[in-house]
């Protein structure tokens, strides 16, 4: 490697660690002033979001890298959709499908002593199936009869919604009948804890191994190549590049909801161990800020996913100990959308030739 190519990436990287210590100078000042109009102690509250998301090593283990795992695959799942130029919206539906998978295969599967390990995966493998299964439903609607995935995923995220509402009330609730949820899955089905760390478990190390493969494979393969030329221009990579783009945009929509699924299962097999409502706190609509907010790029996708996770881990602590609202933090989240999206429209407004077919941007 030249000297240039290893100062440009040396400023890269300076230019990157400047912008995340300012975002995160910004979520102090956005915290602080919003709890000074709301009429809240900013001390209070600023001690609380940092007990409760990087004040201890538990906060950071139990709390925030726990609420980030879910964040992580669906936050992959978001950015490699919108890289096609799929908006894929319904994360949250296909995570929470994911999980009934799980359910399903963790409760039905006999335990003998040896089948534990070989039940998780089926468990993880049918809770991804069962996500691009549930993406592949808007894939078809799309492909074959033009519906916007926009709609037909937000409106599937309602179905998932009633439909695991009806699974914890009938097929699949515990068997006394006295509260909307599943059984509890046998302890030997919980993914393992990571040692000194709490309430995390290996599925952080699952959810790092996706991110890493995904983003080698956006940057690295010809395949990545396809979906980012589809998604930066469909036009172009069908007459030029001789690109399938409904192929392409189909498998990238399939792969979207299997991350997510998966992310399902994992939140199933590592936190909760039963399903029931409201399993999710909304892991789904929040990768969408993760995602945007990475650039659409998975690599990205860790520092925001930690991140976002510190915010709810923090938002929840602030609630608990000050008395303030969680849903301050809702509002910070939603401006730093905002902000990314802002800056993503100036960096496209700059260039030669704006027309292009996606918010992707550029690796």
């Amino acid at each position: 490697m030249s000297a240039t190519p290893r100062r440009r990436r040396t400023r890269l990287v300076l230019s990157q660690i400047a912008l995340a210590a300012l975002a995160l100078v910004a979520i102090v000042a956005a915290t602080a002033f919003l709890l000074l109009v709301g009429g809240y102690s900013v001390r209070d509250g600023l001690v609380a979001l940092w007990s409760g998301s990087l004040g201890s090593w538990y906060a950071i283990t139990s709390a925030t890298l726990v609420r980030a795992v879910p964040l992580l695959c669906t936050g992959v799942a978001v950015a490699i959709a919108f890289r096609a130029g799929v908006f894929n919206i319904g994360a949250e539906g296909q995570l929470l499908v994911g999980a009934a998978a799980a359910t399903a295969v963790s409760l039905a599967t006999p335990l003998v002593a040896w089948s534990g390990g070989v039940t998780i995966i089926l468990a993880l493998a049918a809770a991804a199936v069962a996500g691009g299964l549930w993406a592949g439903v808007a894939a078809v609607l799309r492909a074959r009869f033009g519906v916007l995935e926009v709609i037909s995923t937000i409106m599937l995220n309602f179905v998932a919604v009633h439909f695991v509402s009806y699974l914890v009330r009938g097929p699949v609730q515990e068997p006394t009948h006295a509260y909307p949820q599943s059984a509890t899955i046998a302890e030997s089905l919980h993914l393992p804890r990571l040692p000194g760390a709490g309430r995390l478990h290996a599925g952080l190390l699952l959810a790092i191994a996706i991110t890493a493969v995904s983003g080698w494979v956006v940057r690295r393969t010809a395949a990545g190549f396809r979906l980012m030329a589809v998604g930066e221009n469909p036009d172009a990579a069908a007459s030029a590049g001789q690109i399938d783009v409904g192929r392409t945009t189909t498998r990238a929509f399939l792969a979207s909801g299997a991350l997510a699924g998966l992310a399902g299962g994992i939140e199933l097999l590592g936190v909760t161990f039963a399903l029931y409502e409201n399993l999710s706190p909304g892991y789904g609509f929040t990768a969408i800020a993760v995602a945007l907010l990475a650039g659409l790029d998975p690599w990205r996708v860790l520092p925001t996913a930690v991140l976002f996770g510190a915010l709810e881990a923090g938002a929840g602590a602030m609630q608990r100990d000050a008395g303030i609202p969680s849903t301050l933090v809702t509002v910070i989240e939603a401006a730093l959308i905002l902000a990314a999206v802002t800056v993503q429209a100036l960096r496209l407004g700059r260039r030669p030739n704006p027309g292009r077919a996606s918010i992707a941007a550029e690796p």
